[in-house]
């Protein structure tokens, strides 16, 4: 029996340091580490002012309410509030964004590497939705959780997921976004593939996409801008 009582206190001891094991979210996309720390940066957040110079304005952050001014070709603008927007965000693993939305404006297929999201409608309706991870079964149809949304609603993203959002109506849309990261970081599926240099090979995008090789070198050509 004493042998057994020792052998669930190791084993308990041993989850419990399990528990505690795990890596810490990246704050930045790439950290290559260098041998000289005098040629290194510091890594995952940033680096914190001395407490005495600290004031209420550093918790601060004004202008969100302002209606932005749209001019993407994809009808929306996105006002990011991340740590590089509002320092005082640092270590509280939270962030917010403003969508304007123009006229049946898109925010287009992207993730965000960090960080899940909520979305809070405040005018206007909305088409929103976000894409499982690849199923085992390569027959298998993906799949997606979509809904449309009025003032008011919320619908949450999961972490790392694809999604999307689209006004509906030909009036303008606003909604506000709450993130789980100082920096959950973007990335548009869209410009990312197609307007990125160095270019990737259209041969492997045509392959990808089931395009013929001329629509790639079409789509490669087009002006490829973001809405941020």
């Amino acid at each position: 029996m004493k042998k057994i009582v020792i052998s669930f206190v190791v084993i308990a001891a041993f989850a419990s340091l399990l528990t505690y094991a795990y890596d810490p979210d990246t704050l930045q996309d790439i950290c290559i580490p260098v041998k000289d720390s005098k040629a290194s940066v510091f890594v995952n957040g940033k680096i914190c002012k001395d407490r005495d110079l600290v004031t209420a304005d550093d918790f601060v952050y004004s202008g969100l309410h302002i209606p932005r001014n749209i001019t993407s070709p994809l009808g929306t603008k996105i006002s990011t509030v991340f740590v590089n927007q509002f320092p005082g965000l640092n270590t509280m693993g939270i962030a917010m964004s403003r969508v304007d939305f123009g006229p049946y404006g898109v925010n287009p297929p992207h993730e965000h590497p960090r960080a899940s999201e909520i979305l809070h409608v405040i005018e206007g309706t909305l088409y929103a939705g976000f894409i499982l991870s690849n199923p085992e079964d390569p027959y298998e149809e993906h799949k997606m959780y979509s809904k449309i949304l009025r003032k008011g609603d919320l619908f949450a993203f999961p972490k790392g997921l694809i999604h999307f959002q689209m006004n509906l109506e030909k009036t303008n849309a606003v909604a506000f976004a709450s993130f789980s990261s100082q920096n959950p970081g973007v990335v548009t599926l869209a410009s990312s593939l197609f307007g990125l240099e160095p270019l990737v090979l259209p041969e492997l995008l045509a392959n990808a996409f089931q395009l013929p090789k001329e629509e790639v070198v079409r789509l490669r050509s087009l002006p490829w801008i973001g809405n941020n």
